[in-house]
């Protein structure tokens, strides 16, 4: 009995300090000619209005590129405001038959909203490796919980835009194509880590700028 009437007030106690740095003060905008650090970057000592407002998402994103997809983003580094917030944002174009292939957040989960056009996503489970896909149009939303693998592409014939907001300033991203066939990672490693065949490798380091 007496551990059960305990364990509300050491819960208590590991939560106090938390919130007192929470309270500490009301925003702490960067100053982005320092250091990122893993607690985000120092306060700026001026601050103005400007600071808090972005308006780097209302242009559409170039999607003349190998994916035929933009994300056009407003993280900590373009919009300071952002820091020590636990947020942020972007915009992505996707063109038709475009595509933003497999990739995760480690440091954020994502919320992906719809405004134009039909977008198919999922992400993979990383316990069963278990598939969860969507068709979303406009007006729908989605999540994607941080780590874990997904994408998203057009499944339209007219070009798709969506908002998306993320649980971190600096959510941080990893292609897992890139990753593989974009450095120079030795072929033979990558055939073996993939089950691909030498061929292949060679062909798709040959198209995402991969060497070795």
């Amino acid at each position: 009995m007496a551990n059960a009437m305990l364990l509300p007030v050491l819960l208590s106690f590991l939560i106090l300090p938390f919130s007192a740095m929470a309270l500490t003060q009301d925003f702490c905008v960067a100053d982005l000619s320092c250091s990122d650090t893993p607690a985000g970057y120092p306060c700026k000592a001026s601050v103005t209005a400007g600071d808090f407002y972005y308006h780097g998402l209302a242009a559409a994103g170039n999607t003349t590129n190998l994916i035929k997809a933009a994300v056009t983003p407003a993280f900590v580094g373009q919009f300071p405001g952002v820091n020590g917030l636990g947020i942020s944002a972007a915009r992505l174009d996707i063109a038709v038959g475009g595509v933003v292939p497999l990739h995760t957040h480690p440091a954020a989960s994502e919320l992906l909203f719809v405004t134009e056009g039909t977008i198919l996503a999922g992400f993979i489970s990383s316990g069963a490796n278990t598939p969860y896909t969507k068709t979303l149009y406009a007006g729908d939303i989605m999540v994607f919980p941080q780590g874990l693998l997904h994408y998203q592409y057009n499944g339209g014939s007219t070009p798709a835009i969506a908002l998306v907001a993320f649980g971190g300033p600096n959510p941080g991203l990893q292609i897992t194509d890139f990753a593989l066939f974009a450095n120079n990672l030795p072929s033979p490693v990558v055939e073996k880590v993939t089950f691909l065949d030498d061929a292949t490798v060679k062909k798709l380091k040959s198209v995402l700028g991969g060497s070795g």
